[in-house]
């Protein structure tokens, strides 16, 4: 028996109420495989997909590849210079025409050699000629909408979606100072899967409650739990951010416990005094230091299971410092030790989760950023409900539950 019915998406009413009132979402928006596809189609086949960065692509010729909601993609640098975003699947068989990275003159199919240019034209066909009404125009690779925000790639699979970039004008402002389209860092591994739901992994990610009790010690005592902060954002924002205070100025992951690269120049006094972490839903969440930013991209693969891409970024010139190697060797040592911590955590959630006795829990204040993606979710959740079951009674608006 299916969960997907009105009374559940009802239920979602009290996730989304202010923080001291709401409930979590329920266990199985992180568990059932049918819920999963229903996300798919509701989030991942409409919502902007962070697939990488733009200085991926330096020169013409040099392409990536994904997979986002089982769409084989590929991200290219054309000849004259324009990213685009197409179809890896061959418009013959189906073949996939890329795989990985690097730098092509033109995609040619390995199976019959179809051969398409980098904007996606078909070019060569062999033998061809004599099918009938065959249009080699026609069978150019699909174009994928794209959109470049501060140097980070986004796709989206519906033609339909509004644009990503006027609806985060509400982080605006407080990213400004970091520049984040001139950063530059090493190309991060390929990614790698994890047994757990991608939204486990985006809570963690951005909750404030923890980090200062499962992360206790020199290497994180200096960003306290208490110092966080959950700033709104427009009601149509596509993203959301945190603030979280420090103890001194300029505090990092590392055994100095500071700054280690250049400090981003244009920052304020405030922002010398905190952290930042923004998100982008479903797919990219930042971790931004004073110093160094750390990108976060997550691709669902099962209702219990993601892949996750880990990035750095900094100012270009961090990277011409002599001692850049062990410096960056010294801030990777803190922050696997502080990660592993996490990654033991979201396992262990995720098996918590597929218990009968997993609960409906209530928050701390220190866990806004999680109200925050609820709103964000749920408002999505409703309306591709709604599309499937056609016209009806509205869905229940939240109740407000009394306080003491």
């Amino acid at each position: 028996m299916t969960l997907l019915n009105d009374q559940f998406f009802d239920s979602l009413g009290s996730s989304i109420l202010d923080t001291l009132e709401a409930d979590t979402l329920p266990p199985a928006c992180y568990t059932d495989e049918d819920f999963h596809h229903f996300e798919k189609a509701a989030l991942f086949e409409h919502e902007w997909l962070c697939v990488g960065r733009a200085e991926w692509l330096e020169n013409p010729g040099d392409f990536f590849t994904v997979t986002r909601a089982d769409e084989p993609i590929i991200i290219t640098k054309t000849r004259d210079g324009t990213v685009k975003a197409l179809s890896a699947v061959c418009q013959h068989r189906a073949m996939l025409v890329a795989e990985g990275h690097g730098n092509a003159r033109a995609f040619v199919c390995p199976y019959h050699h179809w051969t398409y240019d980098l904007d996606g034209t078909l070019v060569g066909a062999p033998a061809m000629n004599r099918t009938c009404n065959f249009d080699k125009k026609a069978a150019s690779l699909p174009e994928i909408r794209h959109e470049i925000w501060h140097g980070f790639v986004f796709i989206n699979l519906d033609p339909e979606a509004e644009p990503l970039t006027p609806r985060l004008s509400g982080l605006e402002e407080v990213v400004a100072n970091y520049d984040f389209a001139n950063l530059r860092g090493p190309r991060p591994e390929e990614a790698t899967v994890f047994p757990w739901n991608w939204k486990v992994m985006l809570e963690n990610n951005n909750d404030g409650y923890h980090a200062s009790r499962l992360h206790a010690g020199p290497l994180h005592d200096f960003i306290p739990s208490g110092l966080a902060s959950f700033p709104e954002v427009p009601e149509d924002s596509a993203g959301y951010y945190r603030l979280n205070g420090t103890l001194h100025k300029n505090a990092a992951f590392n055994a100095t416990q500071k700054s280690v690269f250049p400090v981003f120049p244009k920052l304020t006094e405030e922002e010398q005094n905190r952290l930042l972490f923004v998100n982008l839903p479903p797919s990219l969440s930042l971790v931004v230091l004073n110093d160094t930013v750390l990108y976060l991209i997550m691709d669902p693969r099962s209702a219990q299971s993601h892949a996750l891409t880990i990035g750095t970024l900094m100012v270009p010139e961090a990277m011409d410092d002599p001692l850049f190697e062990l410096k960056m060797k010294m801030n990777d040592t803190a922050v696997e030790e502080i990660v592993s911590q996490d990654f033991h955590v979201d396992e262990l959630v995720q098996q918590g989760l597929r218990s009968k006795f997993a609960p409906r829990g209530r928050y701390s204040w220190q866990e806004g950023a999680q109200r925050l993606l609820n709103v964000w979710l749920v408002e999505r959740y409703r309306r591709e409900w709604d599309r499937r079951r056609g016209p009806q009674k509205p869905l229940a608006a939240p109740v407000t539950r009394l306080r003491a």
